[in-house]
């Protein structure tokens, strides 16, 4: 403490200090996170882990935050201080929490969930600490509340402007009461809303903890050296990128809605120590819910930037500094008031990471990857359990291969690059839903061929249990047309992904518009099935990197000996011999 007396009268901040404390601000997010996987009633946080955690002082700065979903810890940047300038800072009172999903107040998209919580030291605010997170049913036209074809934000489900869900740590059951009677798994909400909540409190004692020990000033003072250190490293790692500006477009197959193909385009400006990503040229935004809110375009910038620049560069909002985002209000990249947008947060977030390390790639080449297979495959399902009579709602990602790079293969059975969903385990569709599994495994030749390998997608097939009968919806990408996950340097683009229905007593999977007249084969919403029936769930697998015929012979025999690729596609695309 005498050390920190001195730095203090000096002017100057211990480097010792200021780590303890980054550590500090980092240790708290991941104790609430710790809270939500320990007490939350869903899947979706207790084996998902889809929310993040995050840390800001009272001016709306984050200054701390965990590893958790990346999609909602960039759009938590708008949606607090967004929340603390509408309701204005004077307004939160020790043990408020403000609740809010609006996907047009800088949020992801509207099953994300932010509560908020002021800190208060010595009868002074010093700042606040949040929780993103993404609730497994809200209501709206579709079960889970992912409705693939819905046009306007309140098919989504119930929308929520920032409001005091607890005010002076006494709950607003007024508030609860509507909430709990507009989601169809009210006991989960009210479960998984507690553990959000909760984290909170945890979160709240730390920081005090923490404001105790140093002093509030000094910890201020820290804080605000950290972001301008973090800042001070991020224009560097940019101004490592040679000047000029790099395109890319890419696609997505259709919105669900209109089965067309809908354009995504990015120009990624380097001008010295800054970085200018403008997304003009994209489609005029849409009528299906791949629609991206802002939160979402610059989460989707800021997750690319990180992959591509030094991990060891603390992540607060000097890092976000120099990273300047264009996306023109009305277009995919930026929807407006209606419009929907819950695929934007699955479908369209990992597309457009891609296409911004894509637009790097002729310049950064060891630091790039090719496309994932980019499509979280969102498979969601409920209805009233045989067994126990009562209703259930489970929201399912599946993971898809990641791209290859300069130095090694693409990973298989990866969540996209935009969450940290781990693959549901068996054991919880067999234990808590009525869905036997009937295959689980990777899907052989779907990772881009190259000298460097795509990873391999999953095929994962589900028979519906006796007596049951679930509702369900899937919003999927890159299973036509030219719209595969592409490859750099020669590779070739991984394989396509899939959801298809086999009904009881038949023998072959069929594609939904096939059996149910759905619009679109990857994109649709609350379809019946019965006991017996299957479902077919394709993860489209990553681009390759490189020529194929260069890889390692070795390599080639090792795949095939594997079973991740097979002889015909080794002798066809990567020139094997069989020895």
């Amino acid at each position: 403490m005498a050390q920190q007396a001195t730095a203090q009268r000096e002017g100057e901040m211990d480097p010792v200090l200021l780590g303890i404390i980054n550590n500090n601000f980092v240790n708290i997010c991941r104790e609430m996170g710790i809270t939500m996987i320990r007490t939350a009633f869903s899947p979706i946080f207790s084996e998902g882990l889809d929310f993040s955690c995050v840390l800001f002082d009272r001016r709306g700065n984050m200054v701390g935050q965990a590893e958790f979903c990346p999609a909602q810890l960039a759009a938590s940047l708008f949606i607090v201080r967004w929340t603390v300038e509408e309701l204005g800072v004077d307004s939160f009172e020790p043990g408020d929490v403000v609740l809010h999903n609006d996907p047009y107040r800088g949020g992801a998209h509207i099953p994300e969930h932010s509560v908020i919580r002021p800190v208060f030291h010595e009868g002074e605010l010093w700042g606040f600490v949040a929780n993103v997170g993404h609730l497994a049913e809200i209501g709206g036209k579709a079960v889970g509340s992912f409705a693939a074809d819905a046009t306007e934000v309140f098919q989504e489900g119930l929308r929520i402007p920032p409001v005091k869900i607890v005010s002076r740590d006494e709950n607003n059951l007024d508030l609860w009461r509507l909430i709990m009677a507009n989601h169809r798994t009210p006991r989960n909400t009210w479960g998984d809303l507690n553990a959000q909540i909760g984290s909170l409190r945890v979160a709240e004692r730390r920081l005090i903890e923490l404001l105790d020990r140093y002093g509030a000033g000094y910890v201020t003072r820290a804080a605000d050296e950290l972001m301008d250190y973090s800042e001070r490293w991020m224009r560097a790692e940019i101004s490592a990128i040679p000047d000029g500006a790099y395109e890319f477009t890419d696609w997505m197959e259709d919105d669900g809605v209109v089965d067309e193909p809908v354009r995504f385009h990015v120009t990624v400006t380097i001008d010295g120590d800054r970085m200018i990503v403008d997304w003009t040229g994209s489609s005029p935004q849409v009528r299906g819910p791949i629609n991206a809110t802002y939160g979402v375009t610059a989460g989707a910038v800021y997750n690319a930037v990180f992959h591509v620049t030094d991990s060891s560069i603390p992540k607060n909002s000097g890092a976000y500094r120099p990273i300047h985002i264009i996306a023109p209000p009305g277009t995919v990249t930026n929807v407006v008031y209606p419009g929907p947008s819950v695929g934007g947060n699955t479908e369209t977030h990992p597309k457009l990471v891609d296409m911004v390390t894509g637009a790097l790639a002729p310049v950064m080449r060891e630091r790039v990857a090719a496309a994932e297979g980019a499509s979280a495959c969102n498979f969601l399902f409920g209805g009233v359990h045989p067994k126990t009579g009562q209703y259930y709602a489970n929201y399912h990602l599946e993971g898809c291969g990641w791209g290859a790079k300069d130095y090694d293969d693409g990973n298989d059975c990866t969540i996209v690059v935009n969450g940290n969903c781990r693959n549901t385990p068996v054991e919880i569709f067999e234990t808590r839903y009525p869905l036997e599994t009937v295959e689980y495994s990777l899907i052989a030749d779907s990772g881009g061929a190259g000298r460097h390998r795509g990873g391999l997608g999953t095929r994962r097939i589900m028979r519906v249990g006796e007596g049951a009968e679930i509702t369900a919806s899937a919003l999927f990408d890159r299973t036509k047309g030219e719209f595969r996950a592409w490859g750099l340097e020669g590779g070739l683009p991984g394989g396509y992904g899939a959801i298809l229905v086999k009904r009881r007593g038949e023998d072959a999977f069929r594609t939904f518009p096939e059996v149910f007249g759905t619009v679109s084969a990857s994109k649709f919403t609350n379809i019946v099935l019965r006991e017996g029936d299957e479902v077919m769930l394709d993860a489209p697998g990553g681009g390759g990197f490189g020529d194929p015929r260069d890889r390692d012979r070795e390599a080639v025999a090792h795949d095939v000996a594997e079973g991740t690729v097979t002889e015909q596609a080794a002798r066809e695309l990567y020139g094997w011999s069989g020895t």
